[in-house]
């Protein structure tokens, strides 16, 4: 959840004021159109303690924007036949994802991407440890909201995705963050992973550590990927042997764990306005395209939670922004325009990738080292660095 601006007291009897907030560690942007770059930006550092200047083509841990290169993924599989978004998924699963109030209702995959299929988060339960499965942490009635069925009510929820990447394993008959980087990252020539395993080294050597409130929290890297880049319980041994097809599509963080610069990110931007054609290569359909960025549900003052105005619009793991209507502060700044995309936020990062389709072209940016709740932008949902994010990136195309 987006939680409020924290005031806090200055003296007794006197008017509260905002704790001051330190700059973030690093910021990048850049803007394109299908065609390439525009402009780009880069200051502060991927690395505090070493002293590194980041780059646009440095990776980071770029939090909820990993779902929407999951879902293309999904509609890689759309398109060779081997999924149906309407579908029960259970036919992919070999398990029926239930939910206990609504036991008649299927969940599908459109119900999954675009967060109404009813699953509700619960103590980070979306992290499932190497060894355990995601069909075991859905049978708790609080992994559902149980006073609404499939398809009726927009929550976000990150639990949809090990679900969706569990699919995708099912299907495919290989692990999913393989799968991932062999025919969604690489066919975009992105040099890019979840979790680390999969990328190369010299994107290993270059990561953008993540700290937040001054901590590390994330890919303190030091050159070499991590002894473990899976989650275990405290313990136990971390032994990917131990990994089986289709039991624990979170491992390898479908709803966040994506490792990507600025600059492969405005790759998969570029995808999307091409019409899923990216340097004269066909990776998509211009049909998967618009499925993908269409609308699925839009905010009606009551059939959804829009974590205080900040989603009020939802297509397959995209957003579209703004919107208007009571309730609805999803506007970081698009001067009038419309822009679909998604935005990302964990472990002290702030992300965007949006694409204004009418005017042919697009931002990325991520900004690190916030605090674990960052002030409000002004006049909106988004919060300030994100916002500021947001418009200076923009600004790059309209000054």
């Amino acid at each position: 959840m987006r939680a409020a601006l924290l005031l806090i007291p200055f003296l007794a009897g006197c008017a509260t004021m905002t704790p001051p907030t330190a700059p973030p560690d690093a910021q990048v942007g850049i803007a394109f159109t299908r065609d390439g770059e525009i402009s780009s930006f880069a200051e502060g550092l991927a690395d505090p303690a070493a002293g590194r200047a980041v780059t646009p083509d440095d990776p980071v841990r770029i939090a909820s924007i990993s779902k929407l290169v999951v879902a293309i993924g999904v509609m890689k599989l759309v398109e060779a036949g081997a999924v149906d978004l309407d579908a029960d998924v259970s036919v992919y699963l070999g398990w029926t994802p239930t939910n206990p109030a609504y036991p008649d209702h299927k969940v599908s995959l459109r119900h999954l991407l675009s967060h109404t299929s009813s699953v509700r988060d619960h103590d980070d339960q979306y992290a499932v440890p190497l060894g355990e499965t995601v069909e075991a942490a859905m049978v708790a009635r609080t992994s559902w909201d149980t006073s609404n069925p499939p398809g009726r009510r927009f929550h976000y929820s990150n639990m949809n995705f090990p679900i969706v990447a569990e699919i995708i394993e099912h299907m495919t008959s290989e692990r999913f963050d393989i799968w991932m980087r062999r025919e969604v990252l690489d066919p975009m020539k992105i040099d890019a992973c979840f979790n680390w395993p999969t990328c190369s080294d010299a994107a290993v050597a270059r990561a953008v550590v993540l700290r937040q409130d001054g901590k590390v929290v994330r890919d303190d890297l030091q050159g070499k990927r991590p002894d473990c880049p899976v989650f275990v319980r405290d313990g136990e041994a971390c032994d990917l042997s131990r990994w089986k097809l289709g039991d624990n599509g979170s491992l390898f963080s479908p709803q966040g764990g994506l490792r990507i610069s600025a600059r492969g990110l405005a790759r998969v931007g570029r995808l999307l306005l091409g019409g899923g054609t990216l340097d004269g290569v066909r990776i998509l359909s211009p049909q998967s395209v618009d499925t993908l960025l269409t609308q699925v549900w839009r905010f009606d003052g009551r059939n959804g939670d829009t974590e205080d105005g900040f989603y009020c619009s939802y297509g397959l793991a995209t957003r579209q922004i703004p919107t208007s209507g009571a309730g609805c502060a999803d506007n970081p700044g698009t001067r009038g325009a419309t822009f679909v995309g998604h935005a990302g936020d964990a472990y002290g990062v702030r992300s965007g990738l949006w694409i204004d389709r009418a005017a042919g072209h697009g931002i990325a940016y991520f900004v690190t080292g916030l605090p674990a709740d960052p002030p409000r932008g002004r006049g909106t949902a988004f919060r300030a660095a994100e916002q500021d994010a947001f418009r200076r990136t923009l600004g790059l195309i309209r000054p």
